[in-house]
């Protein structure tokens, strides 16, 4: 009897979450909504490049949002800088929706893209998230929030957004923060301010003496101190990369575990740093610490 061409033999059909390379349970019907996907279930690479980008975040709030919610509790979540509710959405569909409890805030400040979050929410029966238009910084403020928040994420939250969004976490006295810092030109325009005085002071100035090198140095400078910010206020903080510099450059990824261990060095060397790059100013509006205890 003649054996069938091996070759020639049928595949079985791939699974299309498979294919377009999707986590286990993720809506199909989510990420055509979200523009992720196209009506035919298509991705192009722009897409996919975003998609790679809230898959790496999520394998790192994952865990977080595991331990919080052990034990019954209903974990609270603020996204800051939402836009388009990536990050939320897909939090959503692949954690919260399953679990049954705990709630996600999306703070975004074009009221066209948090009406359409709205509209999704409740076309998808994602009853336990909510949408507001406002900025960072008022969000703190605002009395129907809750008082505490256990997980604050802020993806590429542009510019002070993410200082903004640190200082909520701090405020809301969150347990974690999982931070993807975005493009801040603050520290850099301080830079720029003082560097005629800081050529005639230290070599080191050279550093941020031409306009290209001031954005860089002032991105990296301030990425710093917001670490050691943390550190000081109590936090266990670690810093990596979120994917591929192929498929972002703003890529790095701070994640911050609250232990109650506020360390002294991190707030000396944060005082130390302000006032080496001429940065005092910062000490005493973003970067503000309460006395240490003698």
């Amino acid at each position: 009897m003649a054996r069938p061409d091996k070759q020639n033999a049928k595949k079985p059909p791939q699974d299309p979450a498979q294919q377009l390379e999707l986590r286990p349970g993720q809506s199909i019907a989510l990420l055509k909504a979200l523009h992720i996907l196209t009506r035919e279930g298509k991705i192009n690479q722009d897409s996919r490049r975003k998609l790679k980008q809230v898959y790496h975040l999520y394998q790192f709030i994952e865990p977080l949002l595991k331990e919080l919610s052990a034990d019954g509790h209903a974990v609270t979540l603020a996204d800051h800088g939402a836009g388009k509710s990536y990050l939320g959405f897909i939090l959503y569909d692949l954690f919260f929706k399953a679990l049954g409890r705990g709630q996600i805030y999306g703070i975004e400040t074009r009221a066209p893209l948090v009406e359409a979050s709205q509209a999704l929410a409740a076309q998808l029966a994602f009853d336990r998230m909510v949408f507001l238009n406002m900025s960072v910084a008022e969000s703190t403020r605002v009395e129907s929030m809750p008082e505490r928040f256990d997980v604050v994420t802020a993806l590429h939250a542009c510019d002070t957004a993410t200082d903004d969004a640190i200082a909520f976490g701090l405020e809301k006295k969150a347990r974690a923060m999982v931070i993807v810092p975005c493009c801040q030109a603050e520290v850099a325009a301080c830079l720029r301010e003082t560097k005629a005085l800081s050529l005639t002071r230290t070599p080191l100035a050279e550093l941020w003496r031409h306009p290209i090198h001031t954005r860089e140095m002032g991105s990296q400078i301030t990425n710093v101190l917001r670490c050691l910010f943390l550190e000081a206020s109590g936090y266990q903080v670690t810093v990596t990369e979120l994917v591929g510099w192929e498929h972002s450059m703003k890529n790095e990824l701070i994640v911050a575990r609250f232990t109650g261990n506020r360390k002294r060095s991190a707030a000396e060397r944060l005082q130390q740093l302000l006032k080496e790059f001429g940065l005092d100013s910062l000490g005493e509006t973003r970067f503000r610490l309460p006395a240490l205890p003698g």
